[in-house]
């Protein structure tokens, strides 16, 4: 247990959702007794009123800051407005009204979406300002970046304790399958399966499978966040990744072997890849408060396709 998180109240926007809930979990694990999770059903983090009543009600000393809209490069390309709009307005009014109510720490969770669209591999944090994210990416990116640029402000000016993390790609039981909304490997996992299904012999996917990204088990970023939480209080953002990169290519490959798909792999180079190469470097997360990813890809990728098989319904019917 840990005797700080014992006493403290904490306020986890989006603890229902996918992060949300392996964060709420890590928790209780740790020795949290107070969380407190709103449904975006009834508190809505857009509207600056309803976010100062749900503060002054809670009285949190500890805020994690998980709500998001968030979806894969194709609801990114329908929704950009929205998905601009949406994540500024709730980062604003969380640190606001933290600040309004005293919180005594807000932690903000940033993404690897709001790096430029080819930075030097890894990502180093210095590079977050050395250019223009993937376009697809971009308005969520520029969103979750102004939070880091009010995280530090607030920090100058007010000295508000605000932290801000950025975690690399997410993956693990729990994830979103819903085809609107679903990233790169939710989505490969319900195609393979669909297919096998189907009994079809062949499945099409996006791009040209040249892209490559980095993948970080869900419970090893929320292990990363809580540590934060508790250890980390400097004004600098922090990755969190899992120190291993894999070409789209290789990705299909370990989940047509999870799910037990054996047949062809259509490419449609027509479709966007996304941004070229994403991992992280996440020596500052290691060195500021001990952070490594422990969960083997093999071990998370089957855990996440037998969570899927167990719980499809849940699993498909989130689409936002």
């Amino acid at each position: 247990m840990t005797e700080a998180l014992a006493d403290r109240r904490v306020l986890v926007t989006g603890g229902s959702g996918f992060l949300g809930r392996a964060v709420v979990a890590r928790l209780q694990a740790a020795g949290a007794t107070s969380i407190v999770v709103p449904r975006s059903a009834d508190v809505d983090l857009r509207d600056r009123q309803a976010t100062s009543e749900l503060f002054a009600e809670v009285r949190p000393d500890l805020v994690i800051h998980l709500a998001a809209r968030v979806g894969g490069i194709g609801y990114n390309r329908v929704h950009p407005a929205e998905l601009y709009i949406d994540n500024l307005l709730m980062g604003t009014y969380v640190v606001e009204e933290a600040r309004a109510h005293d919180v005594a720490k807000t932690v903000l969770v940033g993404t690897v979406c709001s790096y430029p669209k080819e930075p030097p591999v890894p990502f180093h944090e210095e590079s977050l300002w050395n250019g223009y994210p993937e376009e697809t990416n971009a308005p969520y990116g520029i969103a979750k970046l102004a939070q880091l640029v009010h995280a530090q402000t607030a920090r100058a000016q007010y000295g508000q304790d605000v932290i801000y993390l950025i975690p690399t790609n997410l993956y693990g039981p729990g994830d979103k399958f819903n085809p609107a909304v679903s990233h790169v490997i939710p989505a490969l996992v319900k195609k393979c399966i669909d297919a096998l299904e189907a009994g079809a012999d062949a499945i099409e996917l996006w791009g040209t499978g040249s892209a490559s990204r980095e993948f970080l088990y869900v419970d090893d970023a929320a292990a990363g966040i809580v540590a934060a939480s508790e250890h980390y209080d400097g004004a600098d953002p922090v990755n969190l990744g899992a120190d291993h990169e894999m070409p789209i290519r290789e990705l299909v490959g370990h989940v047509a072997a999870a799910t037990g798909f054996t047949g062809e792999i259509r490419w449609d180079p027509t479709k966007p890849d996304g941004q070229p190469r994403r991992r992280v470097d996440a020596s500052r997360a290691r060195e500021s408060f001990g952070f490594e990813a422990t969960t083997s890809f093999e071990v998370g990728l089957k855990a996440t396709v037998d969570w899927y098989l167990a719980n499809r319904g849940e699993a498909e019917e989130r689409d936002h």
